[in-house]
């Protein structure tokens, strides 16, 4: 796994105005684009790459935490659609549903940011009670017109695995806090697993990307392994959307994680992928070390090893899947390092037609591309195309 020329960042709350011109008749021109189309496609192409790698890996991985990850090493290298276990092939857990609705969440609160309110993990929160929703009722609810787009998806109406204290966590309309955490003592990826449009803020420092992970993921699990996992995994994709190779990643991200109390059993999991990567090709055992205790921090490190090591993206998302119970969830985090890292023409093309949800998918990418790189062309608090506040509405 590999980075590529690393994209031009622009803070994504920057605003670029232009004023009107005689030219125009003194009318207000178009906001001047803050991109250049070289970036624009590479940037794109790694959103596409990151939430359709993610998808494909907890597609994969899911069949498998019914099955048993074992099932790798007995058979090798095989196809979506051959991998055993009940279900319709390509079906997506909540691991994807939640990161569908991440980013959506981070597109309304940019969009917010017209109404002068600016607080991310508000936003977020308020999406996930959206997911919530998803869970517990048939299906959308016209006559909620500020719920927006996504919560529309009848799709997504449909309880895949979700993560149980999600569900306890979000049934409260209040949120947890990093003074206040839910679940203080709750082990999981499902943190970690949300948390991978976060590192498609390319625009923002890597500290600032780090507090809102953490910020995040108390809103569900206040453990500090399972929210610095999400944190350190947000790093990643941050560092790999803009260009950084993975040891460059994880040496970017060591010294932010090391400042945060509890952070041994991350920052440890990270470092012993790498000595895991450089010990040689992949075999079963290196993969049974790695994954130890099964902890949020050894999946995560499982999964990196997997994207790290492998040849190709196919043999790495099998590698984090094929070992111990979480295999949706490790593929997930698999997928979404791949995908910052190659793009999504790397991905395997004889999976994406199988996978549930991909026009969401693709339709969420686009849109929050178009969010981070040409905002002040769709919306401003003095004006608005009506067609992107009907699809992202500034109410919470």
């Amino acid at each position: 796994m590999g980075g590529s020329t690393a994209t031009r960042a622009v803070e994504p709350t920057e605003r670029v105005d232009a004023p009107g011109t005689a030219a125009d008749g003194g009318r207000e021109a178009a906001p001047t684009p803050v991109w250049g189309r070289p970036e624009q496609q590479d940037y794109r192409a790694r959103i596409r790459g990151t939430l359709l790698g993610a998808a494909l890996g907890d597609a994969l991985g899911a069949p498998l935490d019914v099955a048993g990850g074992e099932a790798f090493w007995a058979s090798g290298p095989g196809d979506l659609l051959a991998v055993p276990g009940g279900g319709r092939a390509g079906t997506v857990t909540a691991h994807t549903q939640l990161a569908l609705f991440t980013t959506e969440g981070l597109i309304r609160a940019q969009v917010r940011r017209d109404t002068g309110a600016w607080h991310p993990p508000t936003d977020l929160h308020a999406a996930y009670r959206r997911w919530y929703a998803t869970q517990h009722e048939w299906g959308p609810d016209e006559r909620r017109t500020a719920d927006g787009w996504l919560a529309r998806e009848e799709w997504l109406y449909a309880r895949r695995a979700p993560d149980r204290d999600c569900l306890t966590a979000l049934g409260d309309a209040g949120a947890g806090t990093l003074d206040r955490p839910r679940n203080p003592r709750a082990l999981s990826l499902a943190p970690a697993t949300r948390s991978t449009p976060l590192g498609l803020l390319t625009g923002w420092d890597p500290a600032l990307v780090l507090q809102l992970a953490l910020e995040c993921a108390v809103q569900t699990h206040g453990h500090p392994v399972s929210r610095l996992t999400a944190g350190a995994h947000a790093l990643l994709v941050h560092a790999l959307t803009r260009g950084a190779g993975p040891e460059e990643a994880v040496r970017a991200a060591l010294p932010l994680l090391a400042a945060q109390p509890g952070h041994e059993p991350v920052t440890e999991a990270l470092a012993a992928a790498l000595d895991a990567v450089r010990a040689g090709a992949p075999d079963r055992s290196r993969a049974a070390a790695l994954h130890g205790d099964g902890s949020p921090a050894r999946g995560l490190a499982v999964a990196l090893w997997a994207a790290t090591v492998a040849p190709d993206i196919r043999t790495g998302l099998l590698l984090a899947v094929g070992h111990g119970p979480h295999s949706a969830a490790r593929g997930a985090l698999c997928g979404a390092l791949l995908g910052a890292a190659h793009g999504d023409t790397a991905l395997p093309p004889d999976w994406l037609p199988a996978l549930e949800g991909r026009a969401s998918l693709l339709a969420l990418a686009e849109d929050f591309a178009l969010e981070m790189t040409q905002g002040p062309a769709l919306h401003a608090p003095d004006r608005a195309a009506f067609a992107w506040l009907e699809r992202y509405p500034r109410e919470l």
